[in-house]
C-alpha cells in the first residue's frame, strides 16, 4: 500500500491523493526482453539523411542489444485530414504503444523540424482512452543539417517530448553539413559526428533499461490521483442519495 503523509502544516493537499516517494517501489523485477525502441525521420526525400541517420542508429540500437522498429512516414496523411483509422495511423500509434523508446530524426527545414516530422508526432496523441501513447518512454533526438551545425531541431523535438511526457535523455545528436558525413550507400562515414550518434543510442539504451520497468511510477502522479479520488468520492455520495 502507499505510504500516506501527515498533513497538519499542508491543508490544500488531500491526504488521500499524496504519497511520500518510496524506493522500495523502485526495486521491482526486471524486464527480460529487448528494449523496443521505435525509430521516426522527418524527410519523406529518396535520398533522405534523416533516414540514413534512422537506420544508423537502429544498427546501433541492435548492436547494444535492442530491438527496433522503423516507421516510414510515406502515406501518412496530415493531422485531422483523415480518421484515426486510417493505416498509417494505426501503424504509428500501435509502433509507439510497443515501444519503450523513442528516437526522432529531422531535417532542419526554415530553422525548426520539418512537417513530416511534426506530423507524426501530432497523430501520437496525449491519450488513447485511459493510455499514454508515449508516457514513461524513453526519447532521443537527433537532426541533419546542410549547413553548419545547428540545435533548432532537436531543441524543439525536446519541448515536444515533455510536452508528451517522455523521458528525454541528455544527450543528443545534430549532424552538420550532413551530404559529407554520408557515403553512396548511405553509411555514415566516421567522424566525430558519427561518435556522437553512438553515445546518444548507448545512453538511450542505458536509460530504457534503466526506466521501463518503474516509468508507470515515475510517472504516476498527485494530481492524477486526486481527480480520481474526487470521481470516487462523488460516485460513492452519488449512490448514497
Amino acid at each position: 500500500m502507499p505510504k500516506e503523509i501527515a498533513l497538519p502544516d499542508l491543508p490544500n493537499l488531500m491526504e488521500r491523493a499524496v504519497q511520500r516517494p518510496d524506493p522500495d517501489r523502485l526495486a521491482v523485477p526486471l524486464s527480460t526482453h529487448k528494449p523496443r525502441i521505435l525509430l521516426l525521420y522527418g524527410s519523406l526525400r529518396a535520398h533522405s539523411y534523416s533516414r540514413f541517420l534512422t537506420q544508423e542508429a537502429a544498427r546501433l540500437l541492435e548492436h547494444f542489444g535492442a530491438e527496433t522498429r522503423i516507421f516510414d512516414p510515406t502515406g501518412l496523411p496530415l493531422p485531422d485530414d483523415a480518421p484515426t483509422d486510417h493505416p498509417k495511423v494505426q501503424e504509428l500509434r500501435e509502433l509507439s504503444l510497443w515501444s519503450e523508446g523513442q528516437v526522432w530524426s529531422s531535417p532542419e527545414r526554415h530553422g525548426a523540424m520539418t512537417g513530416v516530422m511534426k506530423s507524426q508526432i501530432d497523430w501520437i496523441p496525449l491519450s488513447v482512452g485511459s493510455v499514454r501513447p508515449t508516457q514513461g518512454r524513453t526519447l532521443a533526438v537527433m537532426q541533419v543539417s546542410g549547413g553548419s551545425q545547428s540545435f533548432n531541431a532537436v531543441n524543439q523535438m525536446r519541448v515536444l517530448g515533455r510536452w508528451m511526457r517522455m523521458i528525454t535523455i541528455p544527450n543528443q545528436s545534430s549532424v552538420a553539413k550532413a551530404y559529407q558525413e554520408f557515403d553512396e550507400t548511405g553509411r555514415m562515414k566516421p567522424s566525430s559526428y558519427y561518435d556522437r550518434v553512438v553515445d546518444v543510442m548507448e545512453e538511450l539504451v542505458k536509460f530504457t533499461l534503466l526506466t521501463r520497468h518503474v516509468s508507470h511510477y515515475l510517472t504516476d502522479r498527485y494530481s492524477e490521483r486526486k481527480e480520481d479520488a474526487e470521481k470516487l468520492e462523488t460516485r460513492v455520495n452519488l449512490k448514497a442519495i
